[in-house]
């Protein structure tokens, strides 16, 4: 990025590199978490839930790249190492250990709504310091409530489902 666009950001650039490697952080154990469940999730509407993680899963791998270049415009690094995205996620990773489609559904909505939280926060804090980074929270706040709204649907679909 130019000196210019790194000037409007001023004293707050630190923060707002933490800010985003967080965030950066929380789209790929969220890319991740989204794939695995698709292909191990088992249970009624299993190929509707299959199709709507996977297109979770490229929208958070998306999300990453837009927070990594968001980054590298403000001369920072995005966390290098795997191993990284643990020590600084906001949302963590939840195993998915039963696959089935109810739990895989509930833990992906749980993720969801923490994603709603920190890209909020996010806006919330950065407001108009930073108008770039808050145009990319804000087009990705977007993004993760329409994925719980989506995800939701599903779980309340195979509710009927079940309870027939």
């Amino acid at each position: 990025m130019g000196t210019r666009g790194r000037e409007i950001v001023g004293e707050h650039i630190d923060r707002v590199l933490e800010l985003l490697n967080k965030a950066f952080a929380d789209e790929w154990l969220a890319y991740y978490q989204y794939w695995i469940g698709a292909k191990i999730v088992e249970g009624p509407m299993k190929d509707a839930v299959i199709a709507e993680l996977l297109q979770h899963a490229a929208d958070e791998l998306r999300h990453a790249d837009l927070v990594s270049g968001r980054i590298i415009q403000l001369g920072g690094v995005p966390l290098t190492s795997p191993k990284k995205w643990f020590d600084w996620t906001n949302c963590g990773y939840d195993e998915p250990e039963n696959p089935f489609v109810e739990k895989i559904l509930e833990q992906n909505i749980s993720g969801e709504q923490c994603a709603i939280s920190t890209y909020n926060s996010i806006i919330e804090e950065i407001g108009m310091k930073d108008p770039v980074t808050y145009n990319i929270a804000v087009q990705i706040l977007e993004d993760e409530v329409e994925h719980e709204e989506d995800l939701q649907s599903l779980l309340e679909d195979l509710g009927v489902i079940i309870n027939k």
